[in-house]
């Protein structure tokens, strides 16, 4: 396998393709991707995507944008919104971490047509852009990967979207940390191999 720094060069020749962006993967699916990396890599990632967003977003010959959503980032925000970030830490103090999961997850209405998180992603994804989702290890355990992407890809088609992975992911399984095993299947295709 290439090295991480390999893989992450490789993003920019990818994204910049038309067929990518037309966003079309094999067999005419919608384009969700999934670029897995080694967690001891996190920071170098989370730079190369700063890195990379700056220079496509602030070059006025680029034809397209690069939008980052980071998950743990918009679950405080939606919080911070609905006045409920204080709360949250006043439940997992006084009744337990299970608890306070299970208000959040409520709140954030994630398995329901109304996912906040999803329709944030949804409402603020221009067209002709590339989303990026980050932040996937940070928001666990509130947050899994395959609760956005399934809720995610029934809303969002005409962009391609990448989830950066802090784990594996086989093709069909994806391996949190290279430890937490989520046994749905996913409709996404690598990266980079």
């Amino acid at each position: 396998m290439d090295s991480i720094d390999e893989r992450l060069n490789r993003i920019e020749g990818i994204i910049k393709k038309d067929s990518f962006r037309r966003n079309k993967g094999l067999g005419n699916e919608v384009g969700y991707y999934i670029f897995d990396y080694d967690p001891q890599n996190e920071l170098k990632v989370r730079e190369y995507i700063s890195y990379l967003k700056n220079k496509i977003n602030n070059n006025s010959n680029s034809s397209f944008d690069l939008i980052e959503f980071d998950l743990y980032n918009i679950i405080i925000e939606i919080l911070q919104e609905k006045g409920y970030l204080k709360k949250s830490f006043e439940f997992e103090k006084n009744k337990g971490r299970n608890f306070a999961k299970k208000a959040i997850k409520n709140l954030l209405k994630l398995s329901s047509e109304s996912n906040l998180i999803v329709n944030h992603i949804k409402d603020n994804t221009p067209k002709n852009s590339v989303v990026f989702l980050t932040g996937v290890g940070k928001s666990y355990p509130l947050l899994r990967s395959h609760n956005v992407l399934n809720n995610l890809h029934q809303v969002l088609d005409e962009v391609p979207v990448v989830m950066f992975f802090p784990g594996r992911y086989s093709g069909n399984e994806l391996i949190l940390f290279g430890t937490i095993h989520d046994t749905n299947y996913y409709r996404a295709f690598p990266l980079v191999d």
